[in-house]
């Protein structure tokens, strides 16, 4: 009867523990679920509890984050929806938003809803984050005139690696320098 109680006051002990490394980890980083998951498995797989085994290690992380979800501490589509809203605000294209999100374990249908939001906010989000990274790496239209036509194919190529399509690339590319201007004016 003995070992009984001990496993159990460790496993009470434990789930309190649990708790508390991850609201202080909700504090610090505000984390998707997925990313929580990670963080408090990684956690308890380092530290090596005699006690439990590591499944019921897994057993009690589902349990934590959905007593945190119960609670509203975890919340994928506030997460999706404030990430994406940081990204916009750095320049980011919508195909990179999308992958991000993705990459830190959002659902789909959260992702989908944010994306809906934000092309029903600014049908052409994708040409103005282009135009604030071209604003941020001095490419393309912020160029001097004399050396676009220089760099244009490497100007062309970061748009890429940011995630924009051709066409936006090309139209961001191809504006003029006064209405470059007039554009970053009103960002």
């Amino acid at each position: 009867m003995i070992p009984i109680k001990n496993k159990k006051k460790n496993l009470e002990a434990t789930v309190e523990e649990m708790r508390n490394f991850a609201l202080a980890y909700i504090e610090k980083y505000a984390p998707s679920k997925q990313q929580l998951k990670t963080y408090l498995l990684k956690k308890y797989l380092k530290n090596k509890i005699p006690s439990i085994n590591k499944s019921s290690i897994a057993d009690l992380i589902n349990v934590v984050i959905e007593d945190l979800e119960s609670t509203k501490f975890i919340n994928d589509k506030f997460f999706s929806k404030s990430k994406a809203k940081s990204l916009i605000h750095r320049g980011s294209s919508i195909n990179k938003i999308r992958n991000y999100l993705l990459s830190k374990g959002i659902n789909n249908k959260y992702i989908s809803i944010t994306l809906d939001e934000i092309k029903e906010n600014n049908e052409d989000q994708d040409f103005f984050s282009a135009i604030k990274i071209c604003k941020k790496k001095r490419i393309g239209p912020s160029r001097d005139e004399n050396n676009r036509s220089l760099f244009y194919k490497k100007d062309i190529g970061i748009l890429a690696r940011s995630g924009f399509d051709f066409e936006t690339s090309k139209r961001v590319m191809d504006l003029k320098k006064d209405e470059y201007l007039k554009i970053v004016n009103l960002l």
